[in-house]
């Protein structure tokens, strides 16, 4: 029978990795053969012997295969090493692919290569990258290498990196570009499309050219399509847009990238207080940007931080944790509590020890439902003081819905198993209450979180759950209490 897993398809980048990972294993076999000899033929030299069965065999070809590769590729076979295997690889990119590479891998793996890079190595990867790159980068060196990095740019060039570190990380000034192309309003289309043949390369994602005036007023954009369908001799100022999508530096980023999500924009312009053109925002850095905050929310729901590493260390790792290990220990200590202030109960009906975990899982699967779509409202910007009183009535209403039928449910299975008709009527009620419970925790958790400033997939997840499992244990608990003892 053959292995299913030998059926499943692979992207060509897991092929790479795959064929990467096959090469460092031979590596480290005619390593162990090498010792082997050496220990066995102490006469001969070893480093010849590394020279030609090491270095001239499989780390050559494994060079080669690296070479061949995008640098996002080369960055997630490295995400998906152990940190000396990666150092190994690293060391086989050339040298000018540094920069490039540096800017595709995580924060976390990007710090364990910049470690093992000297100054003189940083310089020259960083050089070679455009301004808003190097803007990107320079925050994770060293800063005696950005000081000397910035004495190496041109005055333009450093002005520029200067201007976008001065931007907040999260906003559009520190994502926008310098690299576009503008055009004046009064020369015709012929003539611009001469300009262009004559530059003979455009900037990257150029889906249009910005029209300005001689003091570098934005006044419109010329999307290149409109250029080749139109008369050659029409002016730019008849043929552009007049009224496009543009930026202020100061704004928000993740406004920017849902705005770019709505209009299907490429490219789009970003402009100072008196409309002056300062730069633009491209697709490609947008996307970056978004799938950034998702890898960072997803690492938050579940309380770990972003700039932890696959194969970091087990001390640094385990550090990362304790925060939420503690928080989650004192929330399920609270729990407890609650369980234990309802002991005697228990005692007396053994079947509630068993029917309670029901009622709290059942709560915070629900409360986690509701919380994720908060979430995600109020990161898209979906909800707002005029419709956050229908969502939680929703909310509600979904809550009240689930709980009659699934409470229903779990309320003729208690009295199946136990016959308790009593028993079966606390199970159903206790269930009904804990999801009206779950939908106001899933809704409230992940709004307070965002009043105080904070991202609210932070920690709601788990606010969210030890609201549902104190409550579920209380009100189940209560009841049972309350009716049949």
């Amino acid at each position: 029978m053959s292995d299913p897993h030998e059926t499943q398809a692979h992207t060509p980048v897991e092929d790479s990795l795959r064929l990467v990972m096959d090469a460092l294993a031979r590596h480290k076999l005619v390593e162990e053969l090498v010792h082997k000899q050496e220990a066995a033929h102490p006469e001969l030299p070893r480093h010849e012997l590394v020279e030609s069965l090491v270095h001239k065999q499989n780390l050559a070809d494994l060079s080669k295969k690296l070479d061949g590769l995008h640098p996002a590729d080369v960055a997630y076979i490295l995400e998906a090493l152990p940190l000396d295997d990666r150092l190994l690889v690293w060391d086989l990119v050339k040298a000018e692919r540094d920069g490039e590479i540096l800017l595709e891998v995580s924060d976390a793996v990007r710090e364990s290569l910049i470690e093992s890079m000297d100054n003189r190595e940083l310089v020259a990867a960083a050089a070679g990258l455009d301004t808003d790159e190097i803007a990107d980068l320079a925050p994770d060196l060293p800063k005696d290498v950005v000081q000397e990095l910035m004495k190496s740019l041109d005055q333009a060039k450093r002005a520029q990196v200067e201007s976008s570190l001065s931007y907040d990380e999260e906003s559009v000034g520190a994502l926008m570009d310098y690299d576009f192309v503008t055009i004046r309003a009064d020369v015709t289309l012929e003539v611009a499309l001469r300009y262009l043949r004559f530059m003979g390369e455009l900037p990257p994602h150029t889906d249009k050219l910005f029209v300005v005036e001689r003091d570098g007023k934005l006044i419109g954009t010329l999307p290149l399509k409109r250029m080749l369908v139109h008369d050659p001799e029409a002016h730019v100022a008849a043929v552009m847009s007049d009224d496009p999508v543009l930026f202020h530096p100061s704004d928000e980023a993740a406004d920017a990238a849902q705005a770019f999500e709505r209009y299907d924009l490429v490219t789009a312009p970003v402009v100072d207080a008196q409309n002056r053109l300062v730069g633009r925002l491209t697709v490609d850095v947008v996307l970056d940007f978004i799938r950034e905050e998702s890898e960072q929310d997803l690492l938050q729901l579940a309380g770990l931080r972003e700039d932890e590493d696959l194969f970091t260390t087990v001390w640094k790792a385990a550090k990362n944790r304790w925060l939420w290990l503690a928080i989650n220990l004192v929330t399920a200590l609270i729990a407890s509590r609650v369980v234990g202030a309802f002991e005697g109960s228990i005692e007396k009906l053994a079947a509630l020890a068993a029917l309670m975990p029901i009622v709290a899982g059942m709560g915070g699967n629900s409360g986690n439902q509701t919380s994720t779509l908060v979430v995600r409202g109020l990161a898209l910007g979906l909800i707002n003081k005029d419709n956050a009183r229908r969502l939680l009535t929703k909310e509600l209403g979904i809550a009240l819905l689930n709980g009659s039928v699934w409470g229903s449910v779990m309320g003729v299975v208690a009295y199946l198993l136990y016959q308790n008709l009593a028993l079966g009527g606390v199970m159903a009620t206790a269930m009904l209450l804990n999801l009206l419970v779950a939908a106001l925790a899933g809704y409230l958790a992940p709004a307070v979180i965002e009043r105080t400033g904070r991202d609210p997939a932070f920690g709601s997840a788990v606010l969210t759950t030890f609201i549902t499992d104190s409550m579920g244990f209380f009100i189940f608990l209560g009841l049972a209490t309350v009716v049949l003892l």
